[in-house]
């Protein structure tokens, strides 16, 4: 059994809702996975160690994840070289078009491709990871399903 957290960084409520729709993705991938949805606020960073996948998803601020993202990251550091080989992903929520939305998401994938994780993108829509413009609407939420889907298949594939 694989397992694959999701973890998210809500203040409206947005971010969440496309939390819940990765979950969905992941339940719909073939095989058998095991998911975590938490805050950021409610994950320990040696929670990363026991997952297969890890996908995040956080509003854009300025451009970049909220500082409650990159903090998991920065505490994670002890882990160095142990997150190596895990599949990640990222989505984003943010208020307007260009404000910062790739960014956010290729912010939380570098910190991933540090550790040593895989992440696949999409030659589809959304590349990097799905964006939602305010509340999600259907694109953003199929995009958040499709993500979780994308990641548990290769989560699979890779054993």
């Amino acid at each position: 059994m694989k397992v694959i957290g999701v973890i998210y960084h809500s203040k409206t409520g947005n971010t969440k809702r496309m939390a819940e729709e990765v979950i969905k993705g992941i339940d719909k991938a073939e095989g058998d996975f095991e998911t975590s949805l938490q805050s950021v606020e409610e994950t320990a960073k040696e929670d990363l160690l026991g997952w297969d996948g890890i996908i995040v998803g956080s509003p854009t601020y300025y451009g970049l994840p909220a500082a409650s993202i990159k903090e998991l990251f920065d505490r994670s550091v002890e882990y160095h070289g142990q997150l190596e080989g895990k599949v990640g992903g990222a989505f984003t929520s943010a208020a307007n078009r260009g404000g910062g939305n790739e960014t956010t998401i290729i912010s939380i994938i570098e910190m991933m491709l540090i550790h040593g994780m895989i992440v696949q993108g999409t030659s589809k829509k959304d590349h990097y990871g799905p964006v939602s413009l305010g509340k999600p609407d259907e694109r953003a939420l199929e995009g958040s399903r499709k993500l979780g889907k994308r990641v548990a298949g290769l989560c699979q594939k890779l054993g």
